[in-house]
């Protein structure tokens, strides 16, 4: 079979989708703070959202570069894909570590978008991306299991139905290894919000419907645990390098934004009775984040293509992932450089896209964790942390 990462025809579809959705819907939601519900059904009711899904459960049963490109594009279209991206790494790990009865129940139901799963339950405020010391706890009591705790910068949460949970079921002291003892449930929160758990939205720079969230005695059904008691690190662990993939593909498609941006107003914008694309100070820093948008772009695909032969490719995903964000940024840098005054403006779009691409030097991982991955697993230097 024919390998085949560009999906043109997903591409062309997603950009006619995101036409409907301009420069206009945007700024109001990003005044508004609001969620871009018309957006996402819009997404949903296409089937993107459903892309990754095998057929059986519903989904279109396409490979991860398909929701690369899908992810791109409405990136490069001028959107912001922040508001859903997460159902399409997050069913992963039900798809892969969840039940068969697990799985006929939820992922036909996530697919035609009847239930919502975009939350991700894992970072607190006191451990960050210290996974191994969250605190959160889940204590078996009959056929449940209790939880209390508190997770931060869980995003969408007030926008899903089903959240994927990763708390301690076997308390620190008592295992080997920090990482041992923590397990993963799908908490279906419809039942308990408002009672046994609470959300709080987290207002920060950009329009990202982030939240911290509440457990207080918040019962969980025993069979809603993913996976095998105490091993749930490893469920949530299979499932980052596609995660990676999929941000850095966002990050691309914001690069392609902001260089398209950039190249134009250079060529139109007359100062002095000259076009100031003219000027090579003006040419050089956009021509500089076109090559590394290009080569951060190969190294995608590079991850991509060894993801989908069957492989588990860290070290490509990571430098995919940190290559892409940092293409992103310098794009981002030299769009807002040439635009002036104008790049500051909400009605250019620049400082919205400029305050969303940032976000990638920080989030999923931060950049600084993926050199540390790379120095100790790749270089074999000795351990950072």
């Amino acid at each position: 079979m024919r390998y085949e990462l560009d999906h043109s025809e997903i591409r062309e579809g997603v950009e006619r989708l995101c036409a409907q959705f301009d420069g206009p819907y945007w700024r109001e939601c990003d005044a508004k703070r609001a969620y871009p519900t018309e957006f996402v059904s819009a997404l949903t009711e296409a089937g993107y959202l459903s892309a990754l899904i095998p057929e059986e459960y519903g989904g279109l049963g396409l490979p991860l570069s398909a929701g690369a490109a899908i992810l791109e594009e409405i990136h490069r279209s001028g959107g912001n894909a922040g508001a859903c991206h997460a159902q399409m790494y997050t069913m992963g790990t039900l798809l892969r570590h969840g039940s068969d009865a697990q799985k006929r129940q939820y992922l036909p139901a996530i697919a035609d978008g009847s239930l919502r799963l975009q939350a991700f339950g894992v970072t607190e405020p006191a451990s960050g991306t210290d996974t191994g010391a969250l605190r959160t706890t889940a204590r078996r009591d009959g056929d449940r299991y209790i939880v209390n705790g508190q997770k931060i910068w869980t995003s969408r949460a007030e926008h899903s139905d089903l959240m994927v949970l990763l708390a301690r079921t076997t308390p620190r002291e008592d295992v080997t290894k920090k990482t041992e003892g923590l397990s993963v449930f799908l908490v279906d929160m419809r039942e308990v919000r408002g009672s046994s758990l609470t959300i709080q939205p987290v207002r920060t720079m950009m329009n990202h419907a982030t939240t911290q969230v509440f457990f207080d005695e918040m019962p969980v059904p025993a069979d809603a645990l993913i996976g095998e008691e105490g091993k749930g690190f490893r469920c949530i662990l299979s499932g980052m390098n596609a995660e990676r993939i999929l941000i850095a593909a966002e990050c691309v498609g914001d690069a392609k934004w902001f260089i398209e941006k950039a190249s134009n107003y250079a060529g139109e914008r007359q100062v002095f009775d000259r076009p100031i694309g003219q000027n090579q100070g003006v040419q050089f820093p956009i021509a500089r984040a076109y090559s590394q948008m290009r080569a951060a772009e190969l190294m995608l695909k590079e991850a991509l293509r060894l993801y989908e032969s069957g492989g588990n490719p860290g070290e490509e995903a990571n430098m995919a992932k940190l290559l892409c964000a940092d293409a992103s940024w310098a794009a981002a840098e030299a769009c807002v450089q040439t635009h002036g005054g104008f790049g500051f403006a909400e009605d250019f779009d620049i400082e919205r896209k400029f305050r969303e691409t940032r976000l990638y030097q920080v989030a999923p991982i931060s950049t600084n964790l993926i050199l540390s991955y790379l120095a100790e697993h790749v270089l074999g230097m000795p351990r950072s942390y």
